[in-house]
């Protein structure tokens, strides 16, 4: 048997793996150019950095990094703009509701652990009916360190009560890749999430590559 088919529970990414929040990210970061006078920019212009949350929003409106020292104001301005409009445009990706459905319908347990704060996390995913089924959804702020640290994992894991090495883990960042690797996880890159600027998914060495949601199920029948 593979280790495919030890697989009792999977993990997910959120932003980019399961929904797709580029369209109010962008729209929160961009409210703040056009409060300035500046012109709006294209989604197509964010959509590569919402991976990033505020570093990437704020990077691309502004072209600022964190070091710079108005970024700190720039961001609780992005979060409260951010938070006034999370559930507005986001939606599930295609395919995602069939994956989730498949995987209840097999009794394999499956969670969320993202590095998206609490405050932003939890109102999301409680007005979604996808996340309805889900076991455990653990926020980047739920432990001391965030992706790639494997400790949101761990925590993950350790919440379900399943062993790492029973847990398959789905991202669209290097980092996801990283953390799960570091966790003892199974890991698979999602390419049809935020790949960012530096989108060498083969680079990331992840155990398995999808470019569709349903393409996970693949990957668990052929155990």
């Amino acid at each position: 048997m593979s280790r495919y088919g030890e697989i009792q529970a999977v993990l997910f990414d959120l932003d980019g793996t399961l929904i797709d929040s580029a369209p109010d990210l962008g729209a929160a970061a961009d409210r703040m150019r056009t409060s300035r006078g500046l012109s709006s920019l294209p989604l197509a212009d964010y959509r590569p950095m919402a991976g990033a949350g505020a570093r990437g929003m704020i990077g691309v409106a502004f072209g600022l990094v964190p070091e710079h020292p108005d970024f700190g104001a720039l961001r609780e301005e992005f979060f409260a703009n951010y938070e006034a409009c999370l559930n507005e445009r986001t939606q599930v990706f295609d395919g995602v509701a069939t994956l989730i459905g498949e995987l209840d319908s097999r009794g394999l347990r499956w969670g969320v652990v993202t590095n998206k704060m609490a405050r932003f996390t939890d109102p999301i995913t409680r007005a979604m009916p996808l996340f309805a089924t889900a076991a455990t959804v653990i926020s980047g702020d739920t432990t001391p360190h965030a992706k790639p640290h494997p400790a949101p994992l761990l925590e993950a894991a350790r919440r379900l009560g399943v062993a790492p090495e029973r847990c398959l883990y789905v991202g669209d960042d290097a980092r996801d890749i990283v953390a799960g690797k570091a966790a003892g996880m199974i890991t698979v890159a999602a390419t049809y999430g935020y790949l960012g600027v530096e989108g060498d998914v083969q680079s990331w060495q992840p155990h398995a590559v999808i470019d569709f949601p349903d393409q996970l199920l693949n990957l668990l029948e052929a155990a």
